[in-house]
């Protein structure tokens, strides 16, 4: 069954997103890759950083993947780190997990999925431009009995606050 599908954030949010939180960083919007599964058993959709980053022990990142996703409604996708970089560096997500709801496809800034991670180690961590960093994985989701909910989602970290 099939509920999600990738696509690139446009060129102008990915620049955008890019010159806010890494400036002076280039930017190689053709470079941006889909995320995909390395084997055909991996729950995992592996997300290739598009940038080169060095993180030293304790320092921390904000990195805009260039990635928005379109997913069902009842499902969300989760952000994980991959485990050899966690292994490896201790590297962490600053949210512990990612959540990419739904409705987040069509908030302001296209859904455009922002990974926020951190060296938790005790040695350099360099991710190079293509390289896998973080992993989504798809999940079904069940509501409580609750009052109608009708508010509309417009921005991303905090926004729902």
């Amino acid at each position: 069954m099939k509920i999600a599908r990738f696509a690139k954030v446009s060129l102008e949010q990915f620049e955008s997103d890019a010159n806010k939180l890494l400036p002076g960083h280039e930017t190689d919007y053709d470079g941006i890759v889909l995320p995909k599964r390395a084997t055909s058993g991996s729950a995992g959709y592996d997300f290739y950083s598009p940038f080169t980053i060095s993180l030293k022990p304790g320092e921390s990142i904000r990195v805009p993947s260039g990635i928005r996703c379109r997913i069902d409604d009842g499902y969300v996708l989760e952000i994980y780190p991959r485990s050899s970089l966690g292994f490896k560096y201790q590297m962490g997500l600053l949210n512990t997990t990612g959540i990419i709801d739904a409705d987040y496809y069509n908030a302001d800034n296209e859904g455009h999925i922002i990974v926020g991670i951190v060296n938790r180690g005790d040695k350099t961590l360099l991710i190079n431009a293509g390289d896998r960093f973080v992993q989504g994985i798809f999940k079904r989701y069940y509501l409580a009995e609750e009052t109608e909910i009708d508010t509309l989602r417009h921005g991303g970290f905090g926004s729902t606050d």
